[in-house]
């Protein structure tokens, strides 16, 4: 039995030997078996709890009419996970108060059968005759919130109002998780302009749900009012408000939050560090953000892969795969999230070799089933040129989302394969799935590659809207590249000038591209000239200019155009290709001596050479930009850094394999008519990735249709 005497010294970590003991008794007393149940309820103790409820039976002092006792077992049970136990008692309680429906809807929130609290609270009130308390409701609002039971939310937010209890603070903050949870920002800044008063908890809700949900300029409200009330003191607002300013990409702000934080004393942990490493990653602080992963040294997944991916949103792709490597010694797990950020740095190096280990890697691990995964392996294969993998990925998807659709229509796009594009555009509609503000991009593209103007007019002024999307400057970019490939330059320039969009470098160099290919050297010099005003240390405009001048021997203007570059101190960036053969990357410059194996490369392009002499191959020594004799500029031809990479390739690669080449600026003329016929007399497809799109030379023909 339990003792009377002392009950204010009795231990409350009991075994259960201890309790034979004090069966052994003569007086018992249930309010110390009461205020043992409430103790072993908070330890989670379900074994002792039996052993209570077992001796309460025993002794005749369990009783269906003690409600207080009956309580704490319904309490003890459900916080147990014995939700079965905690109902059967709560089902033969002949007397139930606030609290045993309180208890109860508790246990089932916190152990997920959120559908269940809801009709708890119909039967309270018709069952029981009971109106639910401030404490009641806002379990019944989390309880939606974390089921997505939005309408069952709404009935309660009614009943709240009717009560008045909405003034409570955790109503309240029940009220805005669910609305947040169900991406009812509106219903949100309802809330909040109705209902006085905030603290640090409702700050936090709030400014998460605005974040996750595009609200900018709301979120800066709430941190404008917690700064001015003092309120920014927890780790979980100083997350919220360093994602804040990762969202902005504001450097100075986030430097002076990090700051405060460094003021207040707080401590990093794993989570207040990854907040601030995201920020300064997204701010393009790589520094900094290696300099917090490396001031805390306890890190988890979470932290690695934030750090992984600062370095790949700031283009340092070889750096983050190198920590991979440092993360692996470390026994860390990777999670998906990580495998995507290591994936798209692959694509950033067009690393097909290192790809395709993740890809083996990512589906002996299963996660490969993730979108996130599936995407990022859709990225690395469109960009490392094999966009036929990509294909066969996305067609084994069991589950996508818009990225994947606006990955594999913009693949097509790029690849030259505009049919396909708009092709999976409309599968894409026919599977229901919303296109958004990147996916008409890829469609434009697609129309511009396949010259279709009036398809491109028409989903630029009507589809677009009809999905709430206006058209942005990349939009109307794809138009003129649409109409200039099409030879209609003037309407091109039309279009351009009566559009009421400020026109960036890369839309005026579109136009003037198309210039350059139709050999319009009035509008090109007109169009030029105006880059020039814009932007007068683009090197991409003297380019341009210079091949269009050199395309007509007009070697003055080839002259004023490096006598402008050295004027204004402008370097030009050295063409550089290079390709991948077996992990091992080989890189070549134009009339590479470098190489090991220099002479048997050259050797291998004067044979290639010779042999597509025969099929029509006449150097184009307009892309010469020199005035020197004829013999001289087809030496500066014949070993560009393209043609050298895929003599290599020749080389070293089985005789069916395709050869992938990347150069770092646009093909020259001379060297794509040279890879279209060294493709028929090899039988090889060749794919080369410049610095505007995908070439895949076959069978003496290329997928860009000679236009790039």
């Amino acid at each position: 039995m339990f003792l009377t005497s002392n009950v204010h010294r009795a231990p409350l970590h009991v075994s259960v030997s201890s309790l034979s003991q004090l069966n052994s008794q003569s007086v018992f007393s249930v309010k110390y078996a009461v205020k043992l149940l409430k103790k072993l309820a908070d330890d989670g103790n379900f074994k002792l709890g039996k052993v209570v409820h077992a001796l309460l039976i025993v002794s005749n002092h369990a009783s269906e009419d003690n409600v207080i006792q009956n309580n704490c077992l319904i309490n003890l049970y459900s916080r147990c996970g014995q939700l079965a136990m905690a109902r059967h008692i709560f089902n033969r309680l002949q007397q139930r108060n606030i609290v045993s429906w309180s208890t109860l809807m508790t246990g089932y929130l916190h152990n997920g059968f959120t559908w269940e609290v809801p009709k708890l609270l119909k039967d309270m009130v018709s069952v029981d005759n009971l109106f639910p308390n401030e404490y009641i409701l806002s379990t019944v609002l989390s309880s939606c919130s974390n089921g997505g039971l939005l309408h069952e939310g709404q009935q309660c937010h009614a009943l709240v109002l009717k009560s008045g209890l909405v003034f409570h603070q955790y109503v309240k903050n029940a009220l805005l998780s669910l609305y947040t949870m169900s991406s009812d920002m509106e219903g949100v800044l309802e809330i909040l302009k109705s209902v006085p008063g905030s603290s640090n908890i409702t700050d936090n809700v709030v400014l998460k749900g605005f974040l996750d949900h595009g609200y900018i300029n709301e979120a800066l409200d709430v941190f404008s009012r917690m700064l001015s009330e003092g309120s920014v003191g927890d780790k979980i607002s100083y997350v919220n408000i360093f994602g804040l300013c990762a969202r902005l990409k504001d450097l100075k702000l986030g430097q002076q939050v990090h700051c405060r934080m460094l003021k207040s004393g707080l401590q990093l942990d794993v989570f207040l560090s990854s907040a601030v490493m995201d920020m300064y990653g997204k701010c393009g602080e790589i520094l900094g953000a290696r300099y917090i992963f490396h001031s805390y040294p306890d890190h988890n997944v979470v932290s690695w892969t934030t750090i992984l991916a600062a370095n790949f949103q700031n283009e340092c792709f070889e750096e983050a795969l190198k920590m991979f490597l440092q993360m692996e010694l470390q026994n860390v797990v990777p999670n998906e999230y990580t495998f995507a950020v290591l994936l798209h740095s692959c694509a950033g190096l067009s690393a097909l070799g290192c790809g395709k280990t993740l890809h083996a890697r990512v589906e002996k691990t299963g996660h490969g089933t993730f979108v996130v995964v599936g995407n990022a392996l859709i990225n690395m294969y469109v960009r490392s040129g094999h966009i036929e993998a990509a294909r066969a990925l996305f067609s084994n998807m069991i589950c996508r989302d818009t990225v994947t659709w606006n990955l594999i229509i913009s693949g097509f796009s790029h690849h030259g394969l505009g049919e396909d594009a708009l092709y999976m555009f409309q599968d894409m509609l026919a599977a229901k799935e919303q296109p958004s503000y990147v996916t008409f991009i890829g469609v434009l593209l697609a129309c511009g590659h396949l010259g279709r103007i009036e398809e491109g007019f028409y989903y630029l002024q009507h589809l677009m809207r009809d999905f709430g999307l206006e058209p942005g400057l990349e939009h109307y970019t794809c138009v003129v590249g649409l109409l200039g490939k099409a030879g209609k330059l003037d309407e091109a320039e039309k279009f351009m000038r009566s559009t009421p969009i400020t026109w960036d470098v890369i839309a005026w160099r579109t136009l003037l591209n198309a210039c350059n290919v139709h050999r319009n050297y009035g509008l090109g010099q007109k169009v030029a000239d105006h880059l020039l005003q814009l932007n007068p240390n683009d090197v991409g405009t003297y380019i341009l200019l210079s091949n269009m001048h050199a395309k007509v021997k007009r070697w003055d203007g080839v002259a004023k155009m490096r006598k402008l570059l050295r004027e204004r101190n402008i370097k030009k960036e050295p063409g550089l290709s290079w390709t991948e053969i077996r992990n091992e990357t080989h890189m070549f410059v134009s009339d590479d001596t470098q190489h090991p194996e220099t002479a048997q490369i050259h050797e291998k392009v004067r044979k290639l050479l010779a042999e597509i002499k025969p099929l029509g191959y006449i150097p184009d020594t307009a892309s010469v930009l020199h005035d020197v004799e004829q013999e001289q500029q087809e030496g500066y031809l014949s070993y560009h850094s393209e043609k050298l990479a895929v003599a290599y390739a020749l080389m070293k690669t089985p005789s069916q394999a395709p050869i992938h080449v990347i150069k770092n600026l646009r093909i020259c003329d001379d060297c794509h008519s040279a890879l279209k016929l060294i493709s028929k007399v090899t039988m090889r497809v060749i794919v080369v990735r410049d610095v505007n799109r995908f070439h895949s030379f076959q069978n003496g023909s290329c997928s860009c249709a000679d236009y790039w």
